[in-house]
């Protein structure tokens, strides 16, 4: 007996199962589909609207509430109300140093180069953790909708996000229980969406201006022959709609004579406030005044002052443009179409600007803030072969990586990538005086090497002996259009170097590809949970060793009393090391490195005193 699904929101027989494309924001997130007649749809669950704001709050028993509800308890529970997460997806401590004030939930600083945590009541989360839950979100909103299971994503990024904010976006879906299909760029989605590119005659360069309710970039992409090629990206990712209402309420604050300070203590009237901004700029879309009444108090505004205030914001959008097109060494007569992405480019000012710069009309007849995940189902339905017009280039069917501490695979070239492609990261020892590095080649989609299929593995030998951390090891696979893989070694201090080749796809059947990627499916939630648990140990230990050799080399210049109490915090790292509790890890990584921290910087004051004595300074 066959068995035959039947979607009930269409009451057609499901041939396929449903591919979704999402499009995963700073400020909102949406998913789309392509709908019976063939064209992409955004989905609208339970009334709820389109968009999903990317928001995750924390009750007090546990209970996890993402998008529209957890907005409000962004005035009224900030501490435990997570947003913006994707600023960190990928990012270390220090890429966000400048930045922690915009947070109002508890970053995680431990002075290294590691990737963020964020602190809600006792948990430790990483953004791969909180961007997961969004996903998830969007995941049952689709099913609900669609009345089908949802399994399979591709899910959008900006152009500029490197390899390690590709990959922690592609481990969220993982743990949302999502088969991520491909990682798109954005303005590719978005020039989907308006069918450019989709014929494989047609050669063009574009330019893609994205304003968000947060951030923005501009791209610049060249398509010929059906490849979309970046030829520059450039951007603010903290400039956006948002400065447009914070312009607003400064000019009311301004103008009714109010205590600035006062007011924004007061959470409630602040967001009251800032919510009556928003409505005013949506407001200037058709009309010309916009007066409020809050409190007895009436804030009025004209477009004329409102575009007044915002003029140096998209002033410097257009000197972003300016450099974009500068680093893709072309001339503005090159760009053959603009298109408008983001809610904020519905602003007046923002479209009559961007139109006098590029000397065009632009594209905005698609929703800016449903074009991208509109673009993301299209590539969806790509993948699915639903569109035999289109001619997708030869793909990678397996992740290809290497293995890295504790047992886990790093992911260099992404499943589905497409061919030939090279790409490549940078490693480095993690014990002194280390004079080699093994290195183990694998395929899979599993996040542990054992249950990932092994290539190959060779030994990089003669790296300098240095301190754990200091060579510097770039590792490149190289694949080319006949799936021939090269792996290039090269250690850049001293140039040491060693490459070997593989044949990835060889000796695998079709049977088992598939499986590798249902076995990852299935796992998800286990592979990610031990993955985060390896990684929470593997800096647990080194936080351990490091802590051991610095007392060892600076004894003489900590208290007995001190030593005494550090390794007592060493005792307890290392104990939770043994529980396989990530958060009860990284609780005690943080005593631990909250309690050393002064001694560190008493020996570099000491240091710094030593040196300078006797020095006089003209």
């Amino acid at each position: 007996m066959a068995k035959v699904s039947i979607n009930l929101a269409t009451g057609s027989i499901q041939k396929e199962e449903v591919i979704v494309g999402i499009d995963l924001g700073t400020t909102n997130s949406l998913v789309a589909f392509i709908n019976p007649d063939k064209n992409p749809q955004v989905i609208n669950d339970t009334g709820k609207g389109v968009l999903v704001p990317s928001i995750v709050h924390f009750g007090p028993a546990g209970e996890i509430t993402v998008g529209n509800e957890a907005k409000e308890f962004l005035v009224t529970d900030p501490q435990n109300t997570v947003f913006s997460v994707k600023r960190l997806l990928g990012r270390s401590y220090k890429d966000i140093e400048n930045y922690k004030d915009f947070f109002s939930y508890k970053v995680i600083d431990d002075d290294s180069e590691s990737l963020v945590k964020i602190k809600v009541g006792d948990k430790f989360y990483t953004p791969i953790e909180l961007s997961g839950l969004i996903l998830k979100e969007l995941k049952a909103r689709a099913e609900h909708a669609l009345k089908t299971p949802v399994n399979r994503a591709v899910i959008t990024v900006p152009a500029y996000f490197n390899d390690s904010q590709r990959q922690a976006t592609r481990d969220a879906g993982k743990l949302a229980g999502l088969d991520v299909l491909r990682i798109v760029n954005e303005p590719t989605a978005a020039s989907l969406a308006y069918g450019i590119g989709l014929n494989p005659e047609e050669t063009k360069t574009i330019a893609v201006y994205d304003l968000g309710g947060g951030t923005f970039d501009v791209s610049i992409l060249q398509i010929q022959n059906g490849i979309f090629e970046v030829l520059a990206t450039n951007g603010n990712t903290f400039l956006g709609g948002d400065d447009f209402d914070s312009a607003i309420v400064d000019y009311w604050i301004e103008k009714n004579q109010l205590n600035k300070s006062e007011l924004l203590a007061d959470h409630k009237l602040a967001q009251r406030l800032r919510l009556k901004a928003e409505e005013a700029k949506k407001a200037f879309a058709y009309q010309s005044m916009v007066n409020e009444k809050i409190d007895d108090i009436w804030y009025t505004i004209d477009r004329n002052t409102f575009e007044q205030l915002i003029l140096p914001k998209v002033q410097e959008t257009i000197t972003c443009c300016q450099n974009a097109l500068k680093d893709a060494k072309l001339d503005i007569s090159q760009i053959d179409e603009v298109i408008m992405v983001g809610g904020s480019t519905r602003t007046s000012l923002v479209k009559k600007m961007v139109a006098e710069f590029f000397g065009r009309p632009v594209h905005n007849e698609v929703n800016p803030d449903e074009v991208v995940a509109l673009g993301a189902a299209i590539q969806a339905d790509i993948l699915a072969g639903n569109r035999k017009d289109i001619l997708l280039l030869d793909v990678t069917p397996l992740s290809l990586g290497i293995e890295t501490m504790g047992g886990l695979m790093d992911v260099i070239i992404p499943r589905n990538s497409k061919v030939p492609t090279k790409a490549g990261r940078q490693y480095t020892t993690s014990i002194d005086g280390q004079v080699n590095m093994k290195i183990a080649i694998y395929q899979g989609e599993r996040d542990l090497i054992k249950e990932n299929r092994k290539l190959a593995e060779f030994d990089l030998k003669g790296i300098p002996s240095m301190p754990a951390g200091f060579p510097k090891v770039d590792i490149n696979f190289l694949l080319n259009a006949d799936g021939i893989l090269k792996i290039q070694a090269v250690e850049l201090r001293s140039g040491v170097k060693q490459e070997v080749e593989v044949k990835p796809t060889y000796g695998i059947t079709d049977d088992q590809v598939e499986q590798m990627l249902m076995d990852s499916i299935t796992h998800a939630k286990d592979d990610v949970s031990q993955r985060m648990l390896i990684e929470a140990r593997t800096e647990g230990e080194q936080m351990v060793y490091t802590v051991e050799r610095f007392l060892q080399k600076n004894s003489e210049f900590i208290s007995i009393a001190e030593i005494s109490e550090t390794a007592g915090y060493i005792q307890r790292l290392k104990e939770a090391l043994t529980s396989g509790n990530k958060d009860l890890i990284h609780k005690e990584i943080d005593t631990l490195n909250e309690f050393t921290r002064p001694f560190a910087e008493r020996l570099m004051d000491q240091a710094i005193n030593h040196a300078m004595k006797g020095k006089s300074i003209e």
